[in-house]
């Protein structure tokens, strides 16, 4: 049993153990043969703290590796059910890996301590004094050998421990191969982790939960999305493939064939895409516009400077005291104050922030919705697995129910779901009992003889506002035939059936390669499975490779920021060249790369394949429909695109900048499927960064000299 134990020890960790022994039999020895003149407190002190601080680490080394333990047992026992005992034993043995990280931290203090110590007893000419740790200058043989040795360890032991990680057992060791077991390692790990960081912003009420709610249910999906370590591969490993998947990426999809998108609602959208940018009304926007001067101009745009004003902003719910957020808002929009009606300013999970403003010379009524800011905003864009929607959900697409299978179960994105049915709630409500009609706030805004009767309703959102908009949206339309909605990279949030009904007043934009429009759980699993086909393909990735590409992988946005000119006009955006030297780079080491998973490749009883067979293929999603329903992007898809050729480099050369504003953009119409897969590539984060949309659609309109932004007319009264 004893040795069974010992074999799911890491290696390292013997190694450790075995040196930490080392200096607790070698610091007693020298303690009892110190010299009787050289025993002092100040002598023996440092040695004294270093063999207490090394009896201490190995204790907690082993109650580490029995927590570890039985948290590991307790999830193989049901590995698919949720239970509080699963919970806190996850609990037990964090607060008992970070008080091993505390010892951790003395030790290397100690070990500093020592040393210090020791060169106090160095004379200035290199010589020692009478002295050193116990013993006497003169000493010599075995008694001086061990002191080095002492010294040496202790410096291996402090130094060492500070990279090899908390984990005394090797987790593989338990799981092996089993999907559900690695899911519900995760799912404790991401639950936790996450509760910390909310608890960590002030949301200290998410630390003490014991049932089930979001955060758990974005745990178990995040949980899910890290599976591929069930069939043996490593983060870094999955980040090397997916460093290989783009490299192996083909060139992007030709749109000769495409249909140009039409004018008025490119136009529409570019005109309305300033309210949507100005929804996000904390330090956010400003952090990405202007990361040195950020909070400047954050508090600039809050009118924290000038809190006299307060009494002529709109109250907003849920602003601040000085009406920070609404002065936010009309200061981005440069509107003056009594076009803004009404809003809510909200940190709640699956409850959206919005703006309602009225431009009475365009007899427009417009409602912008804020994208993903705060960390509620987080759990909801992760409540990802799909949800049915009811008859009220889909009660605008009632005069479109034969473009639907009505015999069919509809589904959209649980969280935007949510968040949607709120909002609709906030702005419109329901009936009193026993009374036929609406009484909510548009209805009272734009009803028959109200203020702004027979005006157009224009929803607007960017990112996850966006997805909420189209949802709103589609459940406001029989209520107001005369509304459009305009969604700025937003996640796919419906069903196909409810995606096409939409299309006649829902538009969906996308940049280029931006991640948020391809983001939802089936694209994030058939990109795992093409990572890991990618890398059990090439003979050629070994370990030093997978290290090499995985930090270029992660460094790759940060050195892209740095390049990319910041700016309200003029933001260039990037491509990516061929360089012909990268390919001959990997040939001079052809000899020296091997891939572990390579042989497995031809066999299917191994578990890359097996884990591979797990996942829906891009052809296959209607046999794992019930279970995953695929998600699509809502209404209309116009999809902006550089005017260059946007080229493929191998990821270990690094992704070099270039500036592609001077070939302008292009807008076609294009078909939602084609955003069903992640696109692995160095822009796709930063495409999803509002003013590079605003700039993409005012440089497509100004080359077909259409642009004409009537919001910001001089000569308008509003």
């Amino acid at each position: 049993m004893w040795i069974s134990r010992l074999k799911r020890v890491r290696k390292t960790i013997v190694v450790l153990g075995i040196a930490n022994l080392a200096v607790i039999v070698s610091g007693g020895v020298l303690t009892l043969v110190s010299n009787s003149n050289c025993d002092s407190a100040a002598q023996l002190f440092p040695l004294y703290a270093v063999c207490v601080a090394a009896c201490v680490k190995l204790a907690v080394m082993v109650k580490v590796g029995s927590t570890q333990e039985l948290m590991a047992m307790t999830i193989m026992e049901s590995p698919t059910h949720y239970s509080l005992e699963r919970k806190m034993k996850y609990k037990t043995w964090l607060w008992w890996t970070r008080f091993a990280m505390v010892i951790t931290l003395l030790q290397f203090i100690g070990a500093t301590y020592l040393m210090f110590r020791v060169s106090t007893f160095v004379s200035p000419d290199g010589l020692p004094r009478h002295c050193v740790l116990g013993l006497s200058s003169d000493t010599r043989g075995w008694k001086q050998t061990l002191q080095v040795a002492f010294l040496i360890t202790v410096c291996f032991v402090a130094l060492a421990q500070c990279f090899t990680g908390s984990d005394i057992l090797q987790w593989r060791s338990f799981y092996a191969t089993q999907d559900d077991a690695w899911k519900a390692h995760y799912q404790e790990v991401f639950d936790h982790g996450i509760r910390e960081v909310l608890c960590c912003l002030g949301r200290r009420e998410y630390m003490g939960v014991i049932e089930e709610d979001e955060v758990c249910s974005v745990a178990r999906l995040l949980g899910d999305l890290v599976s591929y370590r069930a069939s043996g591969t490593g983060h870094l490993e999955f980040l090397a493939g997916l460093a290989l998947l783009q490299n192996n990426n083909q060139f992007p999809e030709s749109h000769e064939d495409c249909i140009e998108a039409p004018a008025f609602p490119l136009q529409e959208a570019a005109t309305l895409h300033k309210f949507a940018e100005a929804a996000y009304t904390g330090p956010l926007l400003d952090v990405g516009r202007n990361p040195a001067l950020f909070l400047c101009t954050w508090i600039c745009r809050q009118g924290i400077l000038t809190p006299w004003s307060r009494k002529w902003r709109p109250k907003l719910d849920g602003d601040n005291w000085w009406r920070g957020h609404a002065a936010a808002f009309l200061k981005f929009i440069d509107f003056p104050a009594h076009v803004l009606r009404r809003g809510r300013i909200c940190s709640e999970k699956c409850k959206a922030t919005y703006f309602v403003v009225v431009l009475h010379y365009l007899r427009c009524v417009v409602i912008a919705v804020r994208g993903t800011e705060t960390a509620e905003d987080l759990i909801t864009d992760g409540l990802g697995r799909a949800c049915s929607l009811t008859d009220e959900d889909l009660e605008g697409l009632t005069n479109h129910i034969h473009v639907m299978d009505s015999s069919r179960t509809h589904y959209g994105h649980s969280g935007i779901v949510e968040a949607a049915r709120d909002l609709f709630m906030q702005i419109e409500g329901e009936p009193k009992f026993g009374e036929s009609e609406s009484i909510g706030f548009l209805s009272s805004l734009i009803g028959d003889g109200c203020e702004c009767d027979g005006y157009s309703i224009r929803i607007v959102g960017h990112s996850l506002g966006g997805a909420i908009a189209s949802l709103l949206g589609v459940r406001l339309r029989s209520r107001f035939p005369n509304l459009y909605v305009y969604a700025y990279g937003p996640l796919p949030c419906v069903d196909s059936d409810v995606a096409e009904a939409s299309s006649e007043f829902v538009t969906s934009i996308v940049l280029d390669n931006e991640f948020s429009s391809r983001l939802s759980y089936g694209s994030i699993r058939r990109l795992q499975v093409a990572a890991l086909k990618v890398l059990s393909q090439d003979p050629k990735a070994d370990t030093a490779l997978i290290f090499r590409l995985a930090r270029r992988f992660l460094s790759a946005s940060k050195r892209q920021r740095q390049n990319v000119v910041e700016g309200e006009e003029a933001i260039p955006s990037s491509i990516i060249t061929v360089e012909d030297s990268a390919e001959a780079e990997v040939r001079e080491h052809d000899e020296e790369f091997i891939n572990p998973f390579h042989e497995l490749v031809a066999s299917t009883d191994n578990p890359v394949t097996q884990f591979m067979e797990t996942v829906p293929t891009r052809g296959g999603e209607e046999d794992d429909e019930e279970e995953a329903p695929e998600m699509f992007l809502p209404g209309l898809v116009i999809h902006i695109v550089p005017e260059v050729n946007n080229m493929s480099v191998p990821i270990w050369r690094g992704w070099p900048i270039c500036d592609v504003t001077s070939g302008g953009y292009k807008a076609y119409v294009a078909k939602r499927e084609s955003f069903k897969e992640l696109m692995v590539s160095p822009s796709m984060f930063l495409d999803h960064l509002p003013w590079r949309c605003r700039h993409a659609m005012h440089k497509v309109l100004e080359s077909r000299n259409l642009f004409c932004d009537l919001t910001s007319e001089p000569d308008i009264v509003v």
